[in-house]
């Protein structure tokens, strides 16, 4: 099932996706919705599990009803076999949470006219394209990633599903105001505690503090490792081969000093530079 990559408004993305774009353009969302957006790869399933549990005041069994997937529908996805995301969604009792990976410009423009609260997690390059490079080998979707040199190449230019990780997040950082949070993995990793509590705030929430532990608790890496309802274990082989790598492999930053060379660092690091040039936003290699 690997499917070539088409361009959508020149953003690159799966052919079956771009097939479904009429749909997601037309989505409509609700003014209770709450999206979370980010590049792939930058702790999409943690932020949503996070989310489900605020959303369901820390409870777990209500947390492990159904698979990550189905209780945050992924807004754009459009594969031949399943409800699309925007199907899905129609399908989901208010207040939803919706994953989205799109860049900024493409967002259907419902979620600003409904003045939905968006948070954003960005995560740093470094540790994205190693975890997308082994996500390519065991989702099936993708296209074959070829060597861990050729990806790198694809990445820094771009030419892998959802575009540049450069306009990316530099295009969600520049659109940030009072309805979106904006936050970084390697915060999170570094104190989860304070994160979550910057969440709780967004959302004008207050949780006891044994709801918070508990929700620090089953949203660890260890924790969501191990649970089928967050870890897509319940994903069909033929969609995600768990065998080949898994969908939580390590969940660490400073991961690709394990992997880059010399060279390709240093490379990556003027390519950073001048692709970061003028921007306000900073990013932690490792923490």
């Amino acid at each position: 099932i690997r499917q070539e990559l088409g361009s959508l408004h020149g953003i690159p993305l799966f052919k079956s996706f771009i097939e479904g774009w009429p749909q997601v353009k037309a989505f409509q969302a609700r003014p209770d919705d709450l999206l979370i957006s980010t590049y792939p790869k930058s702790g999409t399933t943690w932020l949503s599990e996070i989310m489900d549990m605020i959303y369901h005041d820390g409870d777990v069994e209500k947390c492990r009803r159904d698979a990550i997937y189905n209780r945050v529908p992924f807004l754009e996805m459009k594969v031949s076999k399943g409800p699309s995301g925007v199907e899905q969604l129609e399908n989901t009792p208010s207040p939803r949470l919706v994953k989205t990976h799109l860049p900024v410009q493409l967002l259907p423009t419902s979620f600003w006219e409904k003045d939905c609260k968006i948070i954003y997690m960005a995560r740093n390059p470094k540790d994205v394209v190693i975890s997308y490079y082994y996500f390519h080998h065991m989702a099936k979707i993708h296209p074959d990633p070829g060597t861990k040199a050729e990806f790198l190449e694809n990445f820094m230019a771009g030419k892998v599903a959802y575009g540049s990780w450069y306009d990316h997040v530099r295009g969600w950082w520049e659109k940030k105001q009072e309805k979106m949070l904006y936050l970084f993995y390697e915060d999170m990793k570094k104190d989860p505690r304070r994160e979550v509590q910057k969440i709780l705030h967004f959302l004008g929430k207050e949780l006891a503090e044994g709801t918070v532990e508990r929700i620090l608790h089953h949203t660890s890496f260890q924790e969501m490792k191990k649970n089928p309802a967050a870890n897509y274990e319940t994903m069909l082989p033929t969609m995600m081969d768990h065998s080949v790598s898994p969908f939580l492999r390590k969940g660490i930053s400073g991961d690709w000093k394990n992997h880059f060379t010399v060279a390709q660092n240093e490379r990556f690091n003027q390519h950073y530079q001048e692709h970061m040039a003028g921007s306000d936003l900073h990013f932690q290699m490792e923490v």
